[in-house]
Formats: structure tokens, sequence, C-alpha cells
């Protein structure tokens, strides 16, 4: 989407410098009529061109203006409240976040548009492909925070769902032995902040929203919401249904745990399964052209030699 907007706003300001430099039919027909009526015609006409050039410029600025923000900062509360829960999601809740992600996008954009200046102008490539280059720079330099917010999200999402059976598990123990669910909590995000640091911050947010005067399913909604992780949206949903209808809360955490231990299971199988078809690509361009050398290389060369030896054998 961001090349996307590049290039639509790439063909915009092209077309509004032609615009600006090329003044309207309209100022020439007025024009016209002046001159006919008599006046400094000259003066006119360069004045209507001024005045097309300005009014050419006002629209480039108007409307480019809000395409190329809307590219580096979002423009609707929508779009501010997305990338607010995108960097939750990532872990970074701090208030600063988004503008250090803002400005990280800026930076990069315009380090991206000098390095590929650079590169081109060295390179000795003409306007459109300069032109191209520099726009393949700053778009690269405007989507590179994108990426590493995606890369970031998943690496968190993956550390939450490989530490949510042991935390279940825990979860189990301490609801049995007779704690609130809200003190297991607790006590589980203050035990797994060691080994699983990204669950235990999520637990004890929730904790705290919950202390605060927040109801506890609505904490943890939040906290399922800010994970963005099915299996603990799962959790959550299971927690509240079990409540709502007065079952067992320990014997749903242990379904729930069992659950998620046969999923792990099975995923653990299914990578293994793929294993030998990723292992395919390369055993055909690395090992087996090896292997080949290794066994034929010594016959190929004893034959080398014996043709050397013996020229009848070659003709």
């Amino acid at each position: 989407m961001d090349m996307i907007m590049i290039g639509i706003l790439f063909v915009v300001s092209v077309a509004l410098v032609v615009y600006s430099v090329m003044p309207r039919k309209q100022d020439e027909r007025d024009a016209v009529k002046r001159r006919l009526a008599g006046g400094r015609a000259t003066d006119e006409v360069a004045q209507i061109r001024e005045q097309a050039r300005a009014s050419a410029t006002d629209h480039l600025v108007k409307h480019a203006g809000p395409m190329l923000s809307r590219l580096v900062m979002p423009t609707s509360a929508e779009e501010r409240t997305n990338l607010r829960t995108r960097l939750a999601t990532a872990g970074f809740r701090q208030a600063q976040a988004q503008t250090f992600f803002l400005g990280s996008k800026t930076l990069l954009a315009i380090v991206g548009l000098v390095i590929a200046a650079l590169a081109s102008i060295s390179g000795g490539l003409d306007l459109l492909p300069l032109v191209s280059a520099v726009a393949f720079g700053t778009g690269a330099g405007l989507m590179l925070p994108n990426l590493w917010l995606t890369l970031a999200i998943g690496t968190r999402k993956e550390k939450i769902r490989h530490g949510l059976a042991d935390v279940l598990d825990l979860l189990v123990v301490s609801v049995e032995s007779g704690l609130a669910l809200d003190a297991a909590l607790k006590r589980v995000g203050e035990e797994m902040a060691l080994v699983h640091i990204d669950l235990s911050d999520e637990l004890r947010i929730s904790v705290s929203e919950t202390q605060m005067g927040i109801p506890r399913g609505e904490a943890l909604e939040n906290m399922a919401r800010r994970t963005d992780v099915d299996e603990l949206r799962s959790l959550v949903s299971m927690i509240l249904q079990a409540e709502k209808f007065g079952t067992s809360i320990a014997k749903a955490l242990r379904n729930q745990a069992n659950t998620l231990r046969t999923k792990r299971h099975q995923a653990a199988e299914e990578r293994a399964q793929k294993t030998a078809v990723k292992l395919m690509l390369p055993l055909v361009l690395f090992i087996f052209p090896a292997i080949g050398i290794v066994l034929g290389g010594p016959a190929a060369l004893k034959m080398i030699e014996a043709l050397k030896s013996n020229p009848a054998l070659s003709g």
C-alpha cells in the first residue's frame, strides 16, 4: 500500500509540475481579450503565467501534502488507534512509542532518499532512472519500520503462545490449591517473570486493571486484544463462560491446558513432517553435487590421465 501511495504521489506531482508550466487556456483567452482591448499585453501574459504557476503550486501543496503526511503519519483517529494497538501488541506501551516510530519512518525515508540520490548520481543515471531510484529508496525507508513492527509482533506472539501452556499448568495448580482466580493470575504473573517475560507482563497488567476497578472480564478481554493470540483469546473466552455458567474454573483450566498441549504436540509433528520436504532443495543444490564430486572425481581424474598418457584412446 505504501508503494502504491508513493507511485500515485509521484504521478500527481509530475502532472502538477507540468500543469504549472503550462498556463490554462482560459487565462490565454483572457490575455487575448485584454490585448485586443489595449494595454500592456506582455506584462499581462507574464502576470497570468505567474498566477497560473502560483495556483498550481498551491494545488500541489494542498493535495500532495495530505498524501505525504498519510504515508508518514496517520491522519485519522482510527489509524492512530490501530498504530497504538500494533505497538502495544509488539510490547511497546510507552506514551512516546508512536512518536519514535513515526520519527523513524521519516528519518529512514530521508536516509533512503539521500542514499538513492547519491548512488544514482555517482552511477551517472539519467533523469528517469534517478527519479525511480529516489522513489524506491524513499519507499523502502518508509516501509522498513512497518516491516520491523510486523516481525516484532510475530516474535512476541510466538513467545506468548509458547509460554501459555506453562502458565496454564501453574494456574491449574494455584486454583486447585485454593487461590482465587485474581490471586492466581497475580501469583503466576510474578512466578513467570524470569521465564516468560511477555506473558508475565500481560498478566500483571490485567491484574493491575482489575485492582483499579475494571471488571475482570473486561481486563482479560483487553489482554486478549493486546496480545492478539488465538490461544489466549480462547482461554479468556473459556474463563468468562465458566464464570457465567458457574462451572469449575479449575476443571475448565485443566481441560484448556490439555487441549493446548495437544495442539502444541500436533504442531510439532507437523513441523517434523515438513522437514523432509524443506530439506529437498538444500540436498539437490548443495549436498548431492558435493557427493557426486567426491564419488566421481577420482574416476574422472584417472580417465583424464589415461587419455593424456595414451592419445590413441582419445582418437
